[in-house]
């Protein structure tokens, strides 16, 4: 998501954009992808007035040098793996490199603030911004606040990512108070996981192919949630799941098949081969038979139910945010519009599949029970 972001950061007129990587061949074909995708967005008289592809990609520098690349950096944002380990030696290094004034923003989809800032040296200055990819697309921004994050480094913070374009229209940046693992809208999909991984290893045992799966949940996403998995990266899956495993429950384990396809290198899309075969980087199965098991409205239970924890943290005052960022994040509807009617029968829904899954996280909360959530709209 680096190169995505550096190119909405040149978009919104910033007149040095540093691109960083690891190796300069790395670097160079993200360069080469915001310079296509800003050629495509010319094209179509997308990019904002005064602007062409070409004297935005002036603004882009390319630097290998990590030492360099952060020499003059006002606001870096690293977009690293999500593996905690990985992000708290970064984050010691951009400590140690960058102006002392420098903000330094974490992408993290999932992780604490606090812990990828403890070995910064300056917490107070580390922010949560959470990009949804396609971010030239997309409006959200979930920013987030450590423990010690200042508030003039959340007002600072608001004001650059306001100057981010996106072509659905103005920015949402909730700010979040408090920390969550996964914030709002993979704290509320990634628990639908549960679920997702339920479905797969029991599809596998009964010898129901995936596509079929998929095929059910045409009328929530266009991209069926098995293809979604290997289009983002099972390695994500497997990561992501493994750090709700460690700090929320055990049960959000990836389980066995993501588990194997994962210690075989089959990655999804990028290796060509995951839960699905990809040629040439795409998908070709059927969605003409259905296997009957996915229930929309269960997944919705289930999001209800996580949005409701949420309020019951306080983690969000109020549910439309809620319901806003599902929105802005995902392109679909949060599930406290249908929940305000549907919380009953849905309470009823997740009882029975806890019953029957044995997965005791996703447990109807007090709240959702009691439907006292219609009450707490902001």
């Amino acid at each position: 998501m680096g190169h995505e972001i550096a190119q909405v950061a040149l978009m919104g007129g910033f007149k040095t954009v540093i691109l960083n990587d690891l190796t300069e061949e790395i670097i160079n074909k993200a360069a080469i992808k915001i310079k296509n995708s800003l050629e495509r967005l010319e094209s179509k008289g997308k990019l904002n007035e005064g602007y062409t592809a070409t004297n935005l990609m002036d603004n882009l520098v390319k630097e290998v040098n990590l030492e360099k690349a952060l020499s003059n950096a006002d606001f870096i944002v690293e977009a690293i793996p999500e593996v905690m380990i990985l992000k708290r030696r970064l984050f010691e290094k951009l400590g140690k490199f960058a102006p002392k004034h420098a903000i330094l923003a974490t992408n993290t989809s999932t992780m604490s603030i606090s812990e990828i800032a403890s070995t910064s040296g300056r917490p107070d200055k580390v922010i949560g911004c959470h990009f949804f990819t396609p971010i030239v697309v997309l409006r959200l921004i979930e920013i987030i606040k450590g423990k010690k994050t200042s508030e003039d480094t959340v007002k600072i913070v608001k004001e650059i990512c306001e100057k981010f374009p996106a072509l659905q229209g103005k920015r949402l940046l909730p700010i979040l108070q408090k920390e969550s693992p996964g914030f709002i809208v993979n704290r509320l999909t990634i628990t639908t996981g549960l679920y997702l991984i339920w479905l797969l290893e029991y599809s596998r045992e009964k010898g129901i192919p995936l596509e079929n799966v998929d095929a059910d949940a045409e009328s929530l996403a266009e991209i069926g949630p098995f293809a979604k998995m290997d289009y983002f990266g099972l390695d994500t899956t497997y990561n992501v799941m493994s750090y709700f495993a460690e700090v929320l429950s055990p049960e959000f384990s990836p389980g066995k098949t993501i588990s194997n396809l994962v210690n075989n290198g089959h990655l999804g899309k990028k290796t060509g081969k995951g839960l699905f075969d990809w040629k040439d980087g795409k998908l070709n199965i059927s969605k003409t038979e259905k296997a009957g098991l996915f229930n929309v409205e269960l997944f919705m239970a289930i999001q209800l139910n996580e949005g409701c924890r949420l309020l019951e943290d306080k983690i969000v005052s109020g549910y439309k945010i809620i319901d806003d960022t599902m929105m802005a994040g995902m392109n679909l509807p949060g599930p406290f519009g249908p929940g305000k009617r549907s919380y009953e029968k849905w309470t009823r829904l997740l009882e029975d599949f806890v019953e029957n899954s044995g997965i005791k996280y996703l447990k109807p909360c007090k709240l959702m029970k009691s439907g006292d959530f219609v009450n707490m709209r902001k």
